[in-house]
């Protein structure tokens, strides 16, 4: 294990798409460093009148622009070099706020949902024209992202609207996004969509409230098949019709396997080519190790002076995986299902155990391993390039700066210990784990920040070659932001029309492309 030096942080830091750079967030500036040495590379000024809580900090797909939103004000600018610089202001009708700001299709496309589901908006920056379309069933961050998605390649945006009680379907072209068909899904109350990674199926699914229902079209938008629940369920859940529906679903990145996960303990694997369920996995209840299964339990091993120490114990006798401490039954089913990159394997967790990560081989569909983990887990993630390596992040005050590294060849998920690295040998407030993106031929690297710094960490070992920021260390470097210089006449984008004026010349446009919801 190699670790960078800390370098200096804040509650927004975040690593290039194709990990080359880290840029930072502070009061009035973001500060960008190359990963290569860990040296400040640019310094963007940002406006005083920027100020407030910060809803969004993102870096476009190019690795080019960065965004800085708040309530009021979305900047977007170039991240190396002064060649880009835009500025939309009040992107959301006075009184509220944005719950989803992010870029869209390209670098110069952002997306606005506004709170209350009033509007959802596309800025396109590099023509400065917006366009506002009502409705979007989104009223919160955690639900935004489910209420629109792009198709790969093309980049044609499915959105979902809801007007007179009634789901409506829109699908948008690009780059002008617009209106190139709609129509009313055969849904009560659906919970969302999303489109296949090859492009050739958009999938709908319903309300878990409703029951099991989810709907294949084609990439034009005809309905193909609908999923209403599995076929000759299994007798522990013969009346799984009455109870509720779907919970998560999740493409493999190669797009062949659609997983569905419910509300009982089964995960229904569906082939794409077929669309029909070709694999039905069922968490089991206990676990009998073998030699095809790995079950791996934490030990956590504490001392008078210095970290808590963790370790993972292969189980040798049958045991039942921990649940949840609060004693509470009343959420249950598969809450996240995440394909690795080859789509060989499949990580699920269910909501009952929080602590334990289930690992799948989608071949043979068998259980391969499972992780035992005490604390509750609040996020994994399969790294891109490397085959079969698992990130694992933990709450608990055991487990401040401290991520787990699994992959099947290991003993065991490696602990990886931030913490040590910082100054004060501890962590500052929440912390966030990432893998940092390298080439396929680079060891595996992490990102860890938490709000005063942030560490590097690589997998390479001493006598294996150097980490991506190379094997010396680099003073930090100054650069007094006072005298820093740059081009302060943005462009300015002003919405096409204000949902609650209904002034613009772009609105009658808006208002015919989407008759249909009259």
């Amino acid at each position: 294990m190699r670790f960078s030096k800390s370098v200096k942080s804040s509650l927004h830091c975040l690593p290039s798409p194709d990990g080359k750079h880290i840029a930072t967030l502070f009061p009035s500036v973001v500060n960008v460093r190359a990963v290569r040495n860990l040296e400040v590379v640019n310094v963007v000024k940002l406006p005083q009148d920027l100020t407030g809580p910060i809803l969004a900090f993102q870096w476009s797909p190019s690795s080019r622009l960065l965004l800085v939103a708040n309530a009021t004000e979305i900047r977007a600018f170039s991240a190396l070099d002064d060649s880009f610089n835009a500025t939309i202001r009040n992107p959301v009708a006075a009184g509220t706020k944005p719950v989803y700001v992010g870029f869209g299709g390209s670098d110069v496309e952002v997306f606005v949902v506004a709170s209350f589901g009033l509007k959802f908006a596309v800025y396109d920056l590099g023509s400065s024209k917006a366009v506002e379309i009502p409705n979007p069933k989104a009223s919160s961050p955690s639900t935004a992202s489910r209420c629109f998605s792009l198709r790969p390649q093309t980049r044609h945006l499915a959105l979902m609207t809801r007007a007179a009680g009634k789901d409506i379907i829109s699908i948008h072209g690009f780059p002008a996004r617009e209106l190139q068909r709609s129509w009313a899904p055969d849904t009560i109350d659906a919970q969302g969509l999303v489109w296949s990674p090859d492009g050739k199926w958009l999938i709908v699914w319903e309300s878990a409230a409703h029951g099991h229902k989810l709907l294949f079209y084609t990439s034009d938008g005809h309905i193909f098949r609908t999923w209403s629940g599995p076929a000759n369920p299994h007798p522990e859940y013969k009346d799984y019709a009455l109870g509720a529906g779907i919970k998560t679903v999740q493409f493999s990145a190669d797009g062949r396997h659609l997983a569905i996960g419910d509300h009982s303990r089964f995960l229904y694997i569906f082939g794409m080519s077929s669309l029909t369920e070709t694999m039905r996995l069922c968490h089991p209840n206990s676990l009998t190790p073998r030699d095809t299964l790995q079950i791996w339990q934490e030990q956590v091993g504490v001392t008078q002076a210095g970290p808590a120490i963790h370790t993972f114990l292969r189980a040798s006798h049958v045991i039942s995986p921990p649940t949840r401490p609060d004693g509470s039954d009343l959420t249950t089913g598969c809450v996240s299902i995440l394909f690795e990159p080859s789509s060989s394997l499949v990580a699920t967790r269910l909501d009952e155990s929080p602590g334990t990560i289930w690992i799948w081989d989608v071949q043979a569909g068998e259980l391969r391993a499972v992780l035992l983990f005490h604390g509750s887990i609040v996020a994994m993630a399969w790294h891109p390039e490397t085959r079969e390596t698992l990130l694992v992040r933990c709450d608990g005050d055991d487990y401040k700066g401290i991520v787990f590294v699994w992959d099947p060849l290991s003993e065991g998920p490696q602990s990886v210990d931030f913490g040590q690295q910082l100054p004060g040998k501890n962590t500052v407030g929440r912390t966030r784990a990432l893998w940092l993106s390298t080439d396929a031929s680079s060891p595996p690297s992490l990102f860890l920040s938490d709000a005063q710094n942030y560490v590097l960490a690589s997998l390479v070992e001493l006598d294996q070659g150097s980490p991506p920021w190379g094997d010396h260390g680099s003073p930090g470097i100054t650069i007094d932001t006072g005298a820093f210089q740059r081009d302060e006449s943005p462009l300015e984008l002003v919405p096409a029309v204000d949902a609650h004026s209904g002034g613009g010349d772009d609105s009658s446009e808006l208002e015919d492309t989407f008759i249909h919801k009259r």
